[in-house]
C-alpha cells in the first residue's frame, strides 16, 4: 500500500466517525426544530384566542356601561333607546333589551315602539338554563331575524336592588371577528378559524363568505371536546392536509383553530437540517481536500529523496536542496555529501591502477546500498515513531474521555480536540464545532444576589455610554424561579433599553417587596417581589406599547430584532407566578415592572466546598444499580477504593433478582432512576421500601419525568462528585447502624 493511501486512510479514520456524529446531529436538529415549531404554533393559537377574548370583553364593557344607565334603572326605555343608539354606532352591532322571559323590549335596529320578533333564535336561553343569568354569556352563531346575516350575541344582566331586572344583549356581526383575524397578518398558507361551542365557523381567514356558518369536520369537533388546548392532524374544509393547533377562548367557550399545512411545517426543520448537513458535508470535503493536499506535500519530499537515491545509485553528484522537512532535510544533506564523496572517490580510483577498479566498484556499490538502507530506515522509523506517539496518545485519550462523560459541552470540546488531531495530521485542514445550551433548573434564590450576578452578563452586552445602577431594598423576599431564564429576561430588557438610548443613558434596576390586593385583576392577592428596569431612552408611543408584548412584534428594521425579547420576559414573569407591566412616556423613557411571587420557603444555604478527603475509610455494603457500563466501571471502582463492598446490578430487575437469589442484605442501595426494563429506579425504591423497611436508598438522575414522592429517599443529580456520594452513603450506613 502506498504511503499516500495510508495518509488518506488515516485521515478518513478520524473524519468518518465525525461525519456519522454529524449525521446524528442533523437528525436531532430536525426533530428539535419540529418540536420548537409545534410550541411556537401552539403559542400563536393561544395568543389569537386571547385576542378574540379581548374583543369580546370590549363588547361586554360597552354592555356594562349601558346596563348602568340611569334611564334604564328608571325604566325610561325611550330615553335608554336613544342613549343605546348613540353609544353603539358600529354598523356591525346593535343592542337588544329583553325581559326575564327573553321577550324583546327594544331593538336599536327597529324604531322604538315598533313590533319586535317574539322568537329568540340564539341559544342564550339554553345557556341561561345551564349557567344562570347572573353573568356575561356569549351565544353561538345564528342568523339574525332582523339583519338576516350571521351574528352572535353577548348578554349581561341588568340588576336593580340586587336582583336581575332585564337582560341586555349586543348582537354582533361575525364579520367583526373576521377583521380581527385578518389584522394578524398570518402567512398566506396558514388558516385561522374561530368556531363556536357547536363547531360552527364564526370567522375564517380564507374564503369566509363560503365557510362561515358551516360545521367543521366531526373529527375536529371530537378532538376539540377532549381538551381546552390540543394539537391534531386533520384536513381543512377546503381539502388541505394540515396540523391544527386548537386553543379555547376563555370567556366564550369558543375555539380558535390555527391550521398550518404539512408542507409549511416541514420547511423550517428541513432548512435547518439541510443547512447543518450541508455544512458538515462541506467540512468533510474540505478535510478530504486538505488531507489530499497534505498527502501530496508529504509525498513530494519522499519522492525527491527517491529520485536523489536513484541518482546517487547512478553515480551522479547531487546538489543539496532543502525539502522543508527537518528529518528529510538531514537525509538529503547526507545523501548530497555522500554523493560528493563518492564522486571524488570515483575520480581518485579512476586515476589508480586498473586492477583496483573492480574492488572500488564493489566497495562503491556496497556503500550505496548501505546508505540507502540507512536513510530509508531512519526516515520510515522516525515517521513511524513520531506519528505513532502523537496519534496513539491523542486518539486513545480522546476516545476514553468521550466514553467517560455525558456532558454535552465536554463532548464538544473533545470533538474539537479530535478535529485538532486531524489538523495536526493535515497541517492546513480545519473543522468547525457546535454546542447545546444547558437547561436551567428551578431554585429558590435571593433576588438581590441574582440581580448582581445578572448585571455582570448585562454589562458585557451594553455600550460604554450606558450606565447600569442596581438598588435593592433591605430584606427582599426570596423568589422561586429559573435563574437562567431570569438572567435572559433581564438581558432582553437591557438590550431593548440600550437600543432605546442610541446616545447613551442610564439603566436602573430596582428590587422591592410589594403586597397586591388583587383588585385590578392583573395579579392575585398576595406578596410579590417587584423587579423594575427603567431606561432614559426615547420611550414608546401608546400604539407601540399596546403591542409591545405581542410575539414577533418589533419596531426594529428587518434583521435587527425578532420581537421576542419582551414576550420572553413576560412569559417568564407569568411562569414565576406574577406578571409584567409596561409604563412608557415618549421622550422620557420606559419602565418595565416584573412582579414575581414570593416564595414560601427560604433560600437554601449553599453547602461549603468539600474538604480534602479524610484518612478514614468508608465501610459497609452498597448495592449499586446502573445500566451504563462506563458509569458502572468508574463508580464501582471509586466506591471500592473508598472502602465500600460493592454489589453491582445493571438494571432494576437484576437488582431484585440479586436480592432474592443470594439473600444478601446491603447496608444501602444506590440506584440510577432512568434505566431500561420494567423497573425504573423509582419503582425499585418503592419495592424495596415495601419489602425492606428501613433500608436506606439513594437515587441518582440526570433527568427524569417521573415524580419521586417517596419519604426518606435522597436524590443526587448527575454529574455528582464521588466525594459527596461517599459521604452521603456513609451517613446512610451509619444511620442504619444507629437504628
Amino acid at each position: 500500500m502506498r504511503t499516500r493511501t495510508r495518509f488518506l486512510l488515516l485521515v478518513l479514520s478520524v473524519l468518518v466517525p465525525s461525519f456519522i456524529a454529524a449525521a446524528l446531529a442533523v437528525a436531532y436538529v430536525y426533530r428539535d426544530a419540529q418540536a420548537a415549531q409545534n410550541r411556537s404554533m401552539a403559542e400563536t393559537a393561544r395568543a389569537m384566542a386571547l385576542l378574540v377574548d379581548n374583543e369580546l370583553e370590549k363588547k361586554e364593557e360597552v354592555l356594562r356601561v349601558l346596563a348602568a344607565s340611569p334611564a334604564l334603572a328608571d325604566n325610561r326605555l325611550p330615553v335608554f333607546y336613544d342613549y343605546a343608539r348613540d353609544v353603539v354606532i358600529a354598523p356591525d352591532a346593535h343592542i337588544v333589551l329583553f325581559d326575564l322571559e327573553s321577550r324583546q323590549l327594544l331593538n336599536t335596529l327597529r324604531p322604538y315602539g315598533s313590533v319586535l320578533p317574539i322568537r329568540n333564535v340564539s341559544n342564550l336561553s339554553q345557556l341561561m338554563t345551564k349557567h344562570g343569568n347572573g353573568g356575561m354569556l356569549v351565544s353561538d352563531l345564528f342568523t339574525g331575524q332582523v339583519v338576516k346575516r350571521h351574528v352572535f350575541a353577548i348578554q349581561v344582566p341588568v340588576k336593580a336592588g340586587g336582583s336581575v331586572r332585564h337582560l341586555l344583549a349586543m348582537a354582533v356581526s361575525a364579520g367583526s371577528l373576521q377583521g380581527l383575524l385578518m389584522r394578524q397578518h398570518l402567512p398566506a398558507a396558514w388558516l385561522a378559524t374561530v368556531v363556536d361551542r357547536k363547531g360552527v365557523i364564526v370567522a375564517r381567514t380564507r374564503d369566509p363568505e363560503r365557510y362561515v356558518g358551516k360545521m367543521v369536520r366531526e373529527s375536529s369537533r371530537i378532538r376539540m371536546a377532549q381538551a381546552p388546548d390540543t394539537m391534531y392532524e386533520s384536513r381543512t374544509l377546503d381539502g388541505i392536509d394540515s396540523r391544527v393547533f386548537a386553543s379555547t377562548v376563555p370567556g366564550a367557550e369558543w375555539k380558535v383553530l390555527l391550521s398550518v399545512p404539512h408542507s409549511e411545517l416541514r420547511q423550517a426543520p428541513l432548512r435547518a437540517a439541510a443547512l447543518l448537513g450541508g455544512l458538515m458535508t462541506l467540512l468533510l470535503l474540505i478535510g478530504l481536500a486538505a488531507a489530499h493536499r497534505f498527502a501530496n506535500r508529504a509525498m513530494a519530499p519522499l519522492e525527491a529523496l527517491g529520485e536523489s537515491a536513484k541518482a546517487l545509485g547512478d553515480g551522479v553528484e547531487l546538489p543539496y536542496r532543502p525539502l522543508g522537512w527537518a528529518e528529510l532535510d538531514t537525509v538529503a544533506q547526507r545523501l548530497a555529501e555522500a554523493s560528493t564523496r563518492i564522486r571524488h572517490a570515483q575520480s581518485e580510483m579512476e586515476a589508480r591502477v586498473a586492477t583496483a577498479i573492480a574492488a572500488t566498484e564493489r566497495a562503491q556499490t556496497a556503500l550505496l546500498k548501505n546508505q540507502k538502507l540507512e536513510a530509508l530506515g531512519r526516515l520510515t522509523g522516525g515517521i513511524a515513531h513520531e506519528y505513532n506517539n502523537l496519534l496513539q496518545t491523542l486518539t486513545t485519550a480522546l476516545q476514553l474521555a468521550s466514553f467517560s462523560t455525558r456532558e454535552d459541552k465536554v463532548k464538544t470540546l473533545i470533538q474539537t480536540c479530535q478535529r485538532t488531531v486531524t489538523r495536526a495530521t493535515v497541517l492546513t485542514g480545519q473543522l468547525g464545532s457546535f454546542g447545546r445550551q444547558q437547561e436551567a433548573r428551578v431554585a429558590t434564590v435571593d433576588i438581590c444576589d441574582q440581580l448582581h450576578s445578572a448585571v455582570q452578563l448585562i454589562k458585557g452586552s451594553l455600550r460604554n455610554d450606558v450606565t447600569v445602577e442596581v438598588h435593592c431594598e433591605k430584606d427582599v423576599w426570596p423568589v422561586t424561579l429559573e435563574p437562567l431564564q431570569f438572567d435572559i429576561a433581564l438581558l432582553n430588557l437591557a438590550l431593548n433599553g440600550r437600543d432605546a438610548m442610541p446616545g447613551g443613558g442610564t439603566l436602573r434596576l430596582q428590587a422591592s417587596n410589594v403586597s397586591h390586593d388583587g383588585v385590578d385583576g392583573t395579579l392575585l392577592r398576595g406578596d410579590y417581589v417587584l423587579v423594575s428596569m427603567t431606561d432614559t431612552g426615547c420611550g414608546m408611543t401608546p400604539d407601540v406599547m399596546a403591542r409591545a408584548l405581542d410575539p414577533f412584534f418589533t419596531t426594529k428594521p428587518p434583521g435587527q430584532g425578532t420581537g421576542l425579547g419582551l414576550p420572553q420576559a413576560y412569559a417568564f414573569a407569568v411562569q414565576a407566578g406574577g406578571t409584567l407591566v409596561l409604563d412608557s412616556i415618549p421622550g422620557i423613557g420606559t419602565r418595565v415592572d416584573m412582579y414575581l411571587l414570593r416564595a414560601q420557603e427560604v433560600v437554601p444555604v449553599v453547602a461549603a466546598p468539600p474538604q480534602a478527603a479524610s484518612s478514614s475509610r468508608a465501610s459497609g455494603t452498597v448495592l449499586f444499580v446502573e445500566d451504563d457500563p462506563l458509569v458502572r466501571e468508574a463508580v464501582v471502582r471509586a466506591l471500592g477504593d473508598s472502602g465500600f463492598e460493592v454489589l453491582v446490578a445493571d438494571n432494576g430487575e437484576a437488582a431484585l433478582r440479586l436480592l432474592e437469589s443470594e439473600g444478601c442484605r446491603p447496608d444501602v442501595v444506590f440506584s440510577d432512576i432512568v434505566m431500561p426494563g420494567q423497573v425504573s429506579g423509582v419503582d425499585l425504591a418503592t419495592i424495596l421500601k415495601q419489602r425492606y423497611p428501613g433500608l436506606p436508598i439513594v437515587l441518582a438522575t440526570g433527568y427524569t419525568e417521573q415524580q419521586v414522592a417517596l419519604p426518606g429517599i435522597r436524590i443526587v443529580a448527575k454529574p455528582y462528585r464521588i466525594e459527596e456520594v461517599v459521604d452521603l452513603l456513609s451517613s446512610a450506613v451509619r444511620g442504619q447502624a444507629g437504628n
